[in-house]
């Protein structure tokens, strides 16, 4: 998708952070970067007019605060401003219909932030139609300050793969392209369980012959890909243990790692997996959530 690289933005450190991961990506993209602040959570039934005047104006500040900044920081960036009064997570929603990309603030470990007044809700990451990011407000990957470098030992992109299969395509599509884009390494990492009687009683295979299988298999989900993205290295990580443990371990080192999760035909049914939970509330990079079928 050629949209915007969108960012949810309020002021906070952790917007910040996102919008200068934002611009980054949008920079490395050739799309513009779109700054959205909605200076409202909820509709007032009868708003002060002072009132309204008054977030309407610290929202506009905010907008052109930033991106003069990223302006400054990013030469040749294209910044698009929207100040909005629809509420925070709907604009967002209503945003990533178009969008490459929608990027979210995060406290850190253990919660995602809110966009407007700590608010935003995980219902956001489970019903976007495109992938969204979560950026920590401390992130190493992230630059931290005027003319400060990112940390340059982060090389890998890291994928989790549950199962080979159509599923995974906009996962590893993702995940390829970014490692393009950043010429960083693909690691696809497939969690198995500690057993293979687990999985596999009837056949009685050995716990080696049932890691070879599904070593085969990942590596056959993978090779359309390196096909078509040649020029990246890529890593096939199978190993044992529980999927967000082995996932999390291996993310250790990532500037960014990828996870999926369900499309889901109506907002009121929308979740997402324990493997996505645990990377956006413990991995020590961004966490892109793909959506897919």
């Amino acid at each position: 998708m050629t949209g915007p690289v969108v960012v949810g933005l309020d002021g906070s450190a952790a917007s910040v952070t996102a919008a200068w991961w934002a611009a980054r990506e949008a920079m490395a993209r050739h799309v513009p970067v779109l700054l959205l602040h909605s200076w409202t959570t909820q509709p007032l039934d009868v708003p002060m007019a002072k009132e309204a005047l008054g977030k309407q104006r610290h929202g506009g500040q905010v907008l052109q605060r930033t991106e003069a900044e990223l302006l400054h920081r990013y030469k040749g960036l294209s910044v698009i401003t929207e100040l909005v009064s629809v509420p925070a997570a709907q604009s967002l929603l209503d945003a990533s219909d178009n969008a490459a990309l929608l990027v979210l603030g995060s406290r850190g470990h253990g919660s995602v932030a809110g966009f407007l007044l700590g608010s935003i809700s995980l219902h956001v990451l489970g019903l976007a139609r495109c992938p969204a990011v979560t950026v920590r407000a401390d992130d190493p990957a992230v630059e931290a300050g005027w003319g400060r470098p990112a940390a340059a030992d982060l090389q890998e992109i890291v994928v989790g793969v549950r199962e080979a299969g159509p599923a995974t395509d906009p996962l590893l599509e993702f995940a390829f392209t970014a490692a393009e884009l950043r010429r960083a390494r693909v690691r696809a990492v497939r969690a198995l369980p500690l057993s293979s009687l687990v999985t596999h009683p009837p056949i009685h295979r050995s716990d080696e012959g049932y890691e070879t299988d599904e070593h085969g298999r990942l590596e056959a989900a993978l090779a359309p890909w390196r096909q078509k993205f040649p020029a990246v290295d890529v890593v096939d990580h199978v190993a044992r243990g529980p999927a967000a443990q082995v996932l999390l371990a291996a993310s250790s080192h990532s500037m960014l790692t990828v996870v999926g999760r369900r499309r889901h035909p109506s907002p009121l049914s929308w979740r997402l997996g324990p493997v996505t939970h645990a990377a956006l509330h413990h991995a020590p990079c961004p966490v892109a959530v793909v959506p897919h079928d």
